[in-house]
């Protein structure tokens, strides 16, 4: 019987190309013996450092793949679609590089074999056997890079685009036999080619490299190794012309270089003629303050809690391709009912409270429990169900009837209180279209069942139009650190000495953390993003500025962080706001729900910490703009809602975060968390 572990066959350890890659490190080392050998006797003779170098690249492609696959080719439809998948393929090329010693910019080219291989998620079919399938796609491809020493150091970044000319695009479908008829005859594995294969591919890469000479300026001929690692995203690498497979890349492995450097002339020595030492006046730069100011509260011992009241959002989100309900969300059994209760979710909720909330998506994902629940506790509230597909009609009532099913089975909700629809768009978009990178993501936010209902008991405050939310759910969470609890960095004279500066802040155990390059005079890090878990930890800090005047300037110094712990006298309170894609202008509904519901909570001479975020779908700058628009525009609101009682004494901490995955609440993987990171988080801070 078949099994699905065809992703065992791509693993490191079983990497089909490590031969290659021992032999590639070993004729290095050969080469720089040969070379020291002939080249010794020259140890009083210097050489320049070379400009052009020569050489061959070789690596290992680590591939992730996106999207759906079920037609793979004209004669051959499998039953059940394929989504993700990964692997492991080989990577070799010859290079040229050319870069000036003196110089800061260069440039790479190379030309070689590229492989796209990898492996399917393996897959159930109707029949209730295991499908598998892989794939030895592979390109011969050209990559000129553009490539920058930011420090004239070691070490380098690159990026460029990347044209791929399809070379193989062969498959292998295997299809197990069903475990419960074991006597079952397998079925044979299909071999062939994938249709629809784009002959040729644009796409871009990002990466950086360090540079280990591996001989001396005494030698003429200079060998340097190079490890590097580049990231090719899926913009560009969707191979076929039909269906979503898209790929990304993680390329590590290491080029051999070799370039040969122009002697240097030894200064002629003169016996009786005295040489004219010119007096030099050394350039003294202004002094340059550097200041690190630590600010941890001193309450370490209990960490304070909010209680968070969660957006429950209308929307189940279908896979592409299908009309099942996903397997992402959390589906009862029958005799489960029993000993679900909506009002314990926070204790099946992950205790991880920072960083991107996967207690809070525990809670969305049970939103057909939640929904189940409130149904039978009231057997007077009905709802609609609107299935959006850009498949037609019938496909989105086919995904409205899968959760109809579901109710009905699960939780004996009478049939009769459900009605279904389908749409082949949802009466509000996920969003308009960024070009063809984002048309993907736009099309998997439509594809989804909208929950409409005008049963006061399943809807939220100040309820409006067909797509009003959800009730919310009332869980726990953690309190967020305030702004004046960050590491401050001030540097003196940014704005007329500089052009830039950059940090490398290294922890007790050597691990460094970058930061930079900044242009302002001030930048402030939150103290859990230096410390990660620990309570508190000891740094070292470099300073790097780069002048205007083209000289780099190192400043060191250390510093002392506490993490920021808030008081347990009295928990806070925390609320979200959920914004319509690209908008940063409240709904009426929550602007009722802010003046009416937030603020009387707001406690006097209290503080008001407002973040506001955007998904990842279109340009970083302007969604840090957005962000920071619909954290603004929370914030007018709270205040004239508060002037209008007569109330001024209230703090208010307001940032926008834009689309940083390290402050993002959620990941950008599926639609619903790009619709909840569409948001603006309010947290209440008790008075002090």
């Amino acid at each position: 019987m078949k099994t699905n572990n065809n992703k065992r066959e791509f693993g490191f350890s079983k990497f089909p190309y490590a031969s290659s890659i021992k032999s590639f490190v070993l004729c290095a080392f050969i080469l720089v013996g040969f070379q020291t050998a002939v080249q010794a006797q020259e140890d009083s003779v210097q050489y320049t450092k070379p400009s052009w170098f020569f050489g061959v690249a070789a690596g290992g492609n680590i591939n992730f793949y996106r999207g759906s696959t079920q037609q793979l080719n004209a004669s051959l439809s499998v039953p059940t679609t394929f989504h993700d998948g990964s692997g492991v393929g080989l990577f070799v090329a010859p290079l040229v590089e050319y870069r000036p010693a003196d110089s800061r910019w260069g440039v790479m080219f190379q030309v070689g074999y590229d492989s796209r291989r990898g492996s399917f998620t393996g897959v159930t079919t109707p029949c209730n056997c295991p499908a598998d399938l892989i794939t030895d796609l592979s390109y011969l491809t050209v990559e000129p890079s553009l490539r920058f020493a930011p420090f004239k150091s070691s070490l380098y970044l690159y990026a460029g685009p990347r044209l791929g000319f399809n070379n193989t695009k062969s498959f292998t479908y295997s299809l197990g036999v069903n475990p419960d008829v074991p006597d079952q005859a397998a079925t044979p594995d299909v071999k062939g080619d994938f249709s629809s294969i784009r002959p040729n591919l644009l796409s871009m890469q990002i990466g950086a490299g360090f540079d280990i000479p591996l001989s001396s300026q005494k030698h003429k001929t200079q060998f340097v190794l190079s490890p590097f690692v580049s990231f090719q995203p899926y913009f560009g690498q969707d191979p076929r012309s039909i269906e979503t497979w898209n790929i990304t890349t993680l390329r590590v492995g290491a080029a051999l270089k070799l370039g040969t450097g122009h002697r240097i002339a030894k200064p002629v020595k003169e016996v009786e003629k005295k040489a004219v030492v010119p007096v030099v006046v050394p350039v003294v730069e202004p002094e340059l303050k550097v200041n690190f100011v630590v600010n941890s509260p001193s309450n370490e011992v209990h960490e304070g809690r909010v209680r968070e009241i969660f957006p429950l959002r209308n929307y189940v989100f279908f896979d592409l391709g299908s009309t099942q309900i996903s397997r992402r969300y959390t589906l009862l059994k029958k005799d489960e009912v029993q000993n679900f209760k909506e009002d314990e979710l926070e204790m099946k909720a992950t205790n991880d409270m920072s960083g991107r909330s996967a207690r809070q998506m525990k809670v969305y994902y049970n939103i057909l429990n939640i929904l189940g629940e409130r149904m039978s506790k009231d057997p007077s509230t009905t709802v609609v169900l609107v299935g959006s597909s850009l498949e037609g009609n019938r496909n989105g009532r086919a995904m409205a009837e899968s959760v109809k099913k579901y109710l009905v089975t699960i939780f004996e909700i009478d049939e009769n209180r459900i009605n279904t629809q389908g749409r082949n768009r949802p009466i509000l978009p996920s969003g308009s279209l960024y070009g063809n990178t984002d048309r993907l993501l736009v099309n998997e936010g439509d594809r989804r069942v909208t929950i409409e209902t005008s049963s006061p008991a399943l809807l939220m405050e100040f309820r409006s139009g067909a797509d009003a939310p959800l009730r919310p759910v009332a869980i726990n969470g953690a309190q967020v650190a305030p702004k004046d609890s960050y590491v401050t960095f001030n540097v003196g004279e940014a704005n007329t000495s500089f052009n830039s500066w950059s940090m490398e802040i290294t922890n007790e155990v050597g691990h460094v953390q970058y930061y930079g390059p900044y242009t302002e005079q001030s930048v402030s890090i939150p103290g859990n993003t230096l410390l990660g878990d620990r309570a508190e930890g000891d740094f070292k800090v470099q300073m790097i500025a780069n002048l205007k005047t083209s000289k780099v300037v190192v400043k060191n110094t250390t510093m002392h962080v506490k993490q920021w712990k808030a008081s347990n006298d009295a928990d806070g309170m925390r609320f979200s706001i959920i914004y319509e894609f690209n908008k940063s202008n409240a709904t009426t509904l929550y602007r009722k729900y802010l003046t009416e519901v937030v603020t009387p909570k707001i406690p006097r001479n209290g503080t008001v910490i407002i973040h506001g975020h955007t998904d990842a779908i279109g340009n970083e700058a302007y969604n840090k703009q957005l962000s920071l628009a619909r954290a603004n525009d929370v914030k007018n609101i709270l205040q004239e809602a508060l002037r209008k009682v007569g109330r001024s004494n209230v703090t208010f901490d307001v940032s926008g975060l834009g689309e940083d995955p390290k402050t993002e609440p959620f990941e950008n993987k599926y639609p619903e968390e790009r619709f909840y990171n569409r948001t603006v988080i309010i947290d209440i801070a008790p008075a002090k």
